[in-house]
């Protein structure tokens, strides 16, 4: 049936008007004041924000990791993220050496099916370059539509690329229209550090921060931009969380290159005295790259104001208190890395960025949707609110406070990362194609209803890669 969204306030990327929003066959078909209402259901947004649904462009869900497997599945990862206003999510295939990459990409449809109730996109991951995968990448974006490769810079012996291999991704990504992904930490350096404080008897949940400092994270962030002018090729990086990595990144785009950033939620708004909680608490907040100390948050905060960073994605990854983190009772190396934040990422920016004055309405749309939609080759079809776009509209409040808690939080985990906080802003109801997902704020979604979205190559349309937001 069609749908007429009524008095709300749309905001997109550019532009904050009141207006109605009619919906036909998942598509928004027209914009405006007064639009009849005859035949179709109505739904009155008067005094809430119409946002484009938010695109999270950093999920592992139902992921192995150091012997278990994440919490959260495709299913309840994607409930969560509904809850929070995300109508996109794109997740990761992680791939084993020596084996075809079709194999990954068949993995994660088979994680996938029939239990998204969202849409959404994979990345994949590489770690080697040789003579078959070069064979196999053309097929990979062709038929798959996956235009993104994400190498690991850390996670030595088990993610771990070396330099050749993130080099000749670069080359290739270049020829091919992709978007060379990296987490950038230096792993050789990790593993010495991590070595010599087991070897010292240090092993509670602090020292994986202690042994893994900024500048391991700048230096190799500074080493990807460096590679990635060399290959005149363009790169990503993911989950920035200090001051280091956003002076290399700076740098590099001062100096022309075609580099972005994203931070996330969690290392603008925890700090690493979280990882010193008695009675192995603090196992709750590992995840890498680590929390840092307070006065990093500000020098991220300023880099979303000012557009060295550009996104903000969530980097779920959730493992349960209970029988999953505690396996590194003794052994911080053995805790599973990654936290629960999926649902809370979008209310977390609003309230601390748009609430606070440290961002404007435009930039969060921004951050959370339409730059990441603009990156990944899902512009205009994903991460604005105009005719002919995808509506996927979130309908949100602006004023209601809440507190955040494992107690109201959809996800499967047994606890939350940011337990107690309170926020301003929540969504209300939830669209993907025109379907209500949650609608006031009960869930009304099925599972299986997201779609696979394949994503156009990075570049082939550069003046939306081009546009930016003037800093206010």
């Amino acid at each position: 049936m069609r749908k007429l969204i009524k008095n709300g306030t749309v905001v997109t990327a550019a532009d904050i008007y009141e207006a109605d929003v009619l919906i036909e066959d998942g598509k928004i078909a027209a914009i405006g004041t007064d639009l009849k209402s005859e035949g179709v259901e109505v739904i009155d947004a008067t005094g809430r924000y119409l946002f484009p649904g938010g695109i999270d462009p950093h999920t592992h869900l139902d992921m192995p990791f150091g012997g278990t497997v994440t919490r959260d599945d495709f299913e309840t990862g994607t409930v969560a993220a509904a809850f929070g206003g995300t109508t996109t999510i794109i997740d990761f295939c992680l791939t084993n050496k020596g084996e075809p990459l079709g194999n990954a990409i068949q993995t994660w449809h088979e994680k996938s099916k029939d239990k998204a109730v969202i849409d959404y996109s994979f990345h994949l991951m590489i770690g080697e370059m040789n003579d078959d995968v070069l064979r196999e990448l053309p097929q990979v974006i062709h038929e798959e539509g996956i235009t993104s490769f994400k190498v690991f810079m850390a996670y030595k012996n088990v993610f771990q690329a070396d330099d050749g291999t993130l080099y000749r991704t670069l080359l290739a990504a270049k020829e091919l229209g992709a978007l060379v992904m990296v987490h950038a930490e230096n792993g050789d350096v990790i593993d010495y550090l991590t070595r010599q404080a087991l070897k010292e008897g240090n092993t509670d949940p602090i020292y994986h921060a202690l042994t893994r400092p900024p500048e391991i994270e700048g230096e190799a962030t500074g080493r990807a931009c460096q590679l990635t002018g060399l290959a005149n090729s363009q790169l990503y990086v993911v989950h920035v969380s200090c001051a280091d990595a956003v002076e290399k990144i700076t740098e590099a785009r001062n100096k022309g290159l075609d580099v972005w950033g994203e931070t996330c939620p969690q290392y603008l708004v925890l700090d690493r005295s979280y990882l010193e909680r008695p009675n192995f608490e603090g196992a709750k907040y590992v995840w890498s790259p680590p929390l840092r100390e307070k006065w990093h948050q500000d020098a991220l905060w300023n880099a979303l104001k000012n557009g060295q960073l550009q996104t903000i994605g969530s980097d779920q990854c959730s493992f349960d208190f209970k029988g999953q983190k505690e396996l590194g009772r003794g052994d911080f190396t053995k805790i599973p890395n990654g936290g629960p934040t999926i649902e809370d990422r979008m209310s977390i920016l609003f309230s601390e960025g748009v609430k606070q004055g440290r961002i404007t309405l435009n930039q969060f749309v921004d951050i959370t949707s339409t730059r990441i939609a603009k990156l990944f080759g899902l512009f205009p079809q994903k991460g604005t609110i105009a005719v002919g776009t995808d509506a996927d509209i979130v309908i949100f409040d602006a004023n209601v406070e809440r507190v955040i808690s494992r107690e109201t939080h959809h996800m499967a985990v047994d606890y939350n990362a940011f337990e107690g906080m309170k926020v301003i802003g929540e969504p209300v109801s939830v669209l993907c194609r025109g379907e209500f997902v949650v609608r006031n704020r009960q869930f009304v979604g099925k599972a299986g209803y997201g779609s696979y979205l394949k994503r156009k190559k990075y570049g082939e349309d550069m003046k939306h890669q081009q546009d930016s937001i003037p800093v206010q």
